[in-house]
């Protein structure tokens, strides 16, 4: 059987293009292929129709810079994400993406409800309490099981250092995204 070289459209990677999972493996003969998401909850990659593809760092590339990928479905099985784009129309086609990093705008991401965030959104957030301390600037969320933690970042006598908070209503008063900033029920000395 022949393979035919991959024709994936050249792209600009949109400004607020944001990393949401790698493409595993070929999944089945027509095409598909599964996806290695980084959330638990796939939903801004899976209502995405537009995926943004950046080859992986390490092994074989099947294309160089940005691409386009029109997918044409997504859907959940067995725990994990299987897609099936445009012009990827058989096993090998869908091989010849393994490793690729998946991007979508943030901009079509789902709309949230209130109380709702996507973590992507508290990254680079300040924290201060009720007395207007700044407790630290959020550098990335943690799952614990039960809970989500914000790990913050903050300076201490001239070193960095970390500072978790459960991302949890009895400790969370505000979240204002536009003023990128999270008051919390929390004293430095905790």
């Amino acid at each position: 059987m022949a393979i035919t070289p991959l024709t994936l459209e050249p792209a600009e990677l949109p400004p607020d293009a944001v990393e949401l999972g790698r493409i595993a493996d070929a999944w089945g003969v027509k095409g598909w292929f599964k996806v290695l998401s980084h959330s638990s909850n796939p939903e801004a990659l899976s209502a995405s129709k537009r995926w943004y593809l950046q080859p992986s760092e390490r092994g074989a590339k099947a294309f160089t810079g940005t691409v386009l990928l029109t997918i044409r479905q997504a859907k959940d099985h067995s725990d994990t994400l299987v897609a099936w784009a445009q012009g990827i129309d058989d096993r090998n086609a869908a091989e010849a993406l393994r490793g690729a990093r998946i991007f979508v705008p943030r901009s079509s991401f789902p709309s949230t409800s209130e109380d709702e965030f996507y973590w992507v959104d508290l990254i680079g957030l300040s924290v201060i309490n009720r007395e207007g301390v700044l407790l630290g600037q959020v550098q990335e969320l943690m799952s614990t099981g039960p809970q989500t933690v914000l790990v913050l970042a903050y300076e201490e006598d001239g070193k960095v250092r970390e500072r978790m908070i459960p991302f949890v209503s009895a400790f969370v008063d505000k979240v204002d995204l536009p003023e990128k900033r999270i008051t919390v029920d929390w004293q430095p000395d905790y």
